[in-house]
């Protein structure tokens, strides 16, 4: 029998897609699901039988936290990588590794199918596709869906007339949890005008005292929080937990779609937020002027790339190399005190400190030069403007 290894999350989409390549296109279907950091245990358990269920032949879930971070979070912290100066990017990156981990499975079983539920309006299907394309040319791909531009009343009549009776009714949000943030989509982000309700979103207020957390950083890498040591893909969970009850890192995002339409999305990424920025600070305390803006640019082409699904373009690699290069001074505490709805960055502790008292103090006093050296300094500084300012005094 023909196998297909469908990326299964369990939703009615993917439940369609099972259903139907078994039942009416003779698949044994293989269905797998890739955590990066959004199932619970419990999750995962039903994920699994609700599976075998719908007549997947197995499931299979995949625990690729580590290798999400490893992979994408590490780089979009040293990048400091927020989309349109906002969005951490939560979902785009997720979905380059699980493709890439649905792929290693299919040829781990001999699959010769992929399937995936995936519309043709969303940015969504050209990641997956891209992926499974270039690293796996020889697997076709399947689209139930986006081939037979299924409605979602279609998809529930076609299950419930296979006897597949679950709860399909659609929640008002739709939430999307994962180890870089939690996105939200509902009526209002249809809308240009309509901001979401509190409701929406995932975490409620629950602590309202402001909490001082300390951020320890190893060469760019988030290594402990408030002393506690533990892997960083660990400590954002752990910073998660704690910001959650806070309410912070709540946005909406307004992008550019692969597609070439505008979407908007909202989101919930309270510890993507903190880190980007706590990191950003310990950076413009360690790295050298020049350091801070060639990478800048850098950071920026590489969260473009990886939202538009080119991770495994070459120069994404180039692009690592130079952020992890950058990283080697990118060690110290950063204090953070957490508010309701928001957060403060207080201050940084490093042995790497480039604000050194030694040379001078900003505005007050310089030690490490006269007041002749100053001037001839400025003069020469000059001599650019002035030369311009010659030449064209009378044009």
């Amino acid at each position: 029998m023909k196998k297909v290894v469908i990326a299964y999350s369990g939703g009615l989409d993917t439940s369609y897609c099972a259903k139907y390549l078994s039942e009416e296109e003779g698949f044994e279907v293989h269905a797998v699901s890739v955590n990066t950091g959004g199932f619970s245990e419990e999750e995962i358990k039903k994920i699994g039988e609700n599976a075998k269920k719908i007549g997947a032949s197995s499931y299979k879930n995949i625990d690729a936290i580590s290798s999400f971070y490893q992979k994408v979070v590490k780089y979009l912290i040293f990048g400091n990588v927020l989309k349109n100066d906002t969005y951490p990017l939560s979902v785009s990156a997720e979905r380059i590794i699980q493709a890439i981990e649905i792929v290693n499975y299919a040829k781990k079983v001999g699959a010769k199918y992929i399937a995936h539920g995936s519309t043709g309006a969303g940015n969504d299907q050209v990641r997956f596709d891209m992926i499974f394309q270039i690293i796996a040319p020889d697997i076709q791909i399947i689209t139930p869906i986006r081939d037979k531009q299924l409605s979602r009343q279609e998809e529930i009549e076609y299950l419930k007339s296979k006897g597949v009776e679950m709860n399909w009714e659609k929640a008002k949000y739709s939430v999307n949890k994962g180890l870089w943030g939690t996105s939200v989509g509902g009526a209002e982000t249809l809308t240009s005008e309509k901001a979401l309700p509190e409701e929406a979103y995932p975490s409620q207020l629950n602590d309202k005292e402001p909490k001082q957390v300390k951020l320890s950083f190893t060469k760019g890498e988030l290594t402990a929080i408030n002393g506690n040591e533990n892997s960083p893909e660990k400590n954002i969970e752990i910073l998660e937990e704690i910001a959650a009850k806070y309410a912070i890192g709540r946005d909406i995002h307004v992008g550019d779609t692969i597609i070439g339409i505008k979407g908007r999305v909202g989101f919930e990424a309270a510890a993507a937020l903190i880190t980007i920025k706590a990191h950003h600070l310990l950076e413009k305390h360690t790295l050298s002027k020049w350091q801070l803006q060639h990478k800048d640019y850098t950071s920026n082409w590489y969260g473009m790339h990886l939202h538009e699904g080119l991770y495994l373009d070459p120069v994404m690699r180039d692009f690592e190399a130079q952020l992890e290069s950058s990283q080697a001074k990118v060690t110290g505490d950063v204090f953070v005190t957490l508010h309701p709805y928001r957060f403060t960055l207080d201050g940084i502790k490093s042995s790497n400190d480039l604000m050194n008292s030694s040379f001078g103090n900003y505005g007050e006093e310089n030690k490490a030069w006269t007041a002749d050296d100053a001037k001839g300094f400025i003069k020469i500084l000059s001599n650019s403007g002035k030369i311009y300012q010659h030449v064209n005094q009378d044009s």
